[in-house]
């Protein structure tokens, strides 16, 4: 279960910013409960709302507001799959994070193909959860390391049919991207800036005609438009 003496403050303190509103559809009460906590122990994210199913999620979207969602893979009556299909739906730049213990690969590309902006293990330690938090709010894809490894191991030697003109850079931080690295972490492993970065990933969603570093991730795996290895 998730503790809640993690520090929530980010690198740069804004103390008039608005807080990111999150909702939680997790079938597991104590989880609802040490998740809410958590996040609302943050200067810049808060729960405003649970949900023990994915039952008329796009309506609980519609009465909440949210600027992010946590979803649960495995709950009764209506997955974390059929929920974040139906809410994609209806609002599809919303950010929806799947959270599971489930780590096959049927689950991972089946969330990736309803449209989730990241796949993260209940095993993710509180600080580094809330890290992906803020990069998906930012635009990220963030996955838990071994979800990414699986993702790569997606990709043989069947290169795509199109031609996208992706550059090596672009290719490298592609893959970095896939990987479930934030643009921080590219920034530093790619030894450039992180406006560098932002511009990059600007120039690779033109060149493969997508809006969101999930759509470049989904088309990047099923294009397998970079070598995994």
């Amino acid at each position: 279960m998730i503790s809640a003496a993690v520090n929530c403050l980010p690198d740069t303190l804004m103390a008039d910013s608005v807080k990111k509103r999150i909702i939680i559809f997790d079938d597991d009460p104590s989880r609802r409960d040490s998740l809410s906590m958590l996040l609302n122990m943050c200067h810049d994210m808060e729960c405003v709302a649970t949900f023990e199913n994915a039952i008329n999620a796009a309506e609980q979207i519609r009465l909440t507001n949210p600027d992010m969602v946590l979803m649960d893979m495995d709950m009764p009556k209506a997955n974390g799959i059929m929920g974040t299909r139906e809410i994609k739906v209806h609002f599809p730049h919303l950010p929806i994070i799947i959270q599971t213990v489930l780590d096959d690969n049927q689950n991972i590309f089946e969330a990736i193909k309803a449209g989730a902006n990241g796949y993260i293990l209940k095993t993710t330690p509180p600080e580094k959860l809330l890290a992906q938090l803020r990069e998906a709010l930012e635009g990220g894809a963030p996955m838990t390391s071994t979800v990414a490894i699986k993702v790569l191991q997606f990709f043989r030697d069947e290169p795509s049919t199109t031609d996208y003109s992706l550059s090596e850079r672009e290719k490298s931080i592609l893959k970095l991207l896939v990987d479930g690295h934030s643009y921080k972490m590219i920034a530093d492993k790619s030894n450039i800036s992180y406006f560098t970065v932002c511009n990059h990933i600007k120039k690779i969603y033109e060149k493969l005609h997508v809006n969101s570093a999930t759509e470049a991730v989904r088309l990047a795996i099923q294009q397998r438009l970079i070598n995994p290895f």
